[in-house]
């Protein structure tokens, strides 16, 4: 498998699909969203750039598996499995505000060779394949050098439902506010991703995540030199639903911090 020309073909069908969604946004009608559960919404937009993506992606490994968030397929593939999020940010796209994109990754044998996010507003491609490095527009990206949590800016998000551990996500923020340069909250983890990729944030920490949130922006974090755990600094991060990435440097500061509200 040629994953660097493989990564290349996909980025062309991201951006592709990303030119779908910019030309609906400019005449999109918030009154054909559907509601999936409680704040959790949908348009024909995600469901049409889902269809664009796996039509053409079927092309490049015909017998691959697809995970889609809005689930226009279910597939499950022996060696090769595509996690796919047409519109990460809908709640944003749905309101006009300029902050989301598409991500797309490619897992082998469960393990990811493949992570592409597309921020659209910004024409922001992000990249990277097994054996490279990662990439934003053709330039190699880093995580950044700040060594501590009083010179850095965070992200995370917040939770929209599932309220149980609000309170204590509340206190953990509390203590990030007071320990930082501040705290943003985009409202798309796969650009909280990206963005912590090339040294924007300096961690990003969210939970009750779904896998097409973070699959490919976790593994550009990754090649981009960063550290990604659970929120008990294992690797479980996939079946737990929780995101810790870091440059590496906070990680164990961020660790300490979590555990204290986390357990």
């Amino acid at each position: 498998m040629n994953y660097e020309l493989l990564c290349t073909k996909v980025s062309s069908i991201v951006k592709l699909t990303g030119n779908f969604i910019r030309k609906e946004a400019m005449q999109f009608d918030a009154n054909k969203i559907e509601y999936k559960g409680l704040n959790d919404m949908v348009s024909y937009v995600d469901k049409t750039a889902e269809q664009k993506l796996v039509q053409n992606l079927e092309k490049l490994i015909p017998d691959a598996g697809f995970i889609t968030e809005e689930k226009t397929i279910s597939r499950v593939g022996k060696t090769y499995t595509w996690i796919i999020d047409p519109l990460d940010g809908t709640t944003n796209f749905i309101h006009g505000i300029p902050a989301y994109g598409i991500s797309v990754a490619l897992y082998e044998d469960g393990l990811p060779v493949i992570g592409v996010v597309y921020e659209l507003n910004r024409g922001e491609m992000f990249y990277s394949y097994k054996g490279g490095k990662a990439f934003m527009n053709k330039k190699e990206i880093h995580v950044s050098v700040n060594p501590d949590l009083k010179s850095s800016l965070l992200a995370t998000g917040f939770p929209y439902y599932q309220f149980e551990k609000q309170a204590q996500y509340l206190k953990l923020l509390e203590e990030m506010m007071q320990k930082s340069h501040g705290v943003r909250r985009i409202g798309a983890a796969a650009i909280d991703l990206v963005y912590t990729a090339c040294g924007r944030f300096d961690t990003f920490f969210e939970y009750n995540l779904q896998q097409w949130d973070f699959a490919a922006g976790c593994f550009i974090v990754q090649q981009a030199g960063g550290e990604v755990f659970d929120f008990s600094g294992g690797n479980d991060y996939f079946e737990k639903r929780e995101i810790l990435a870091t440059n590496g440097k906070l990680t164990k500061e961020m660790l300490i911090a979590i555990s204290k509200h986390f357990s």
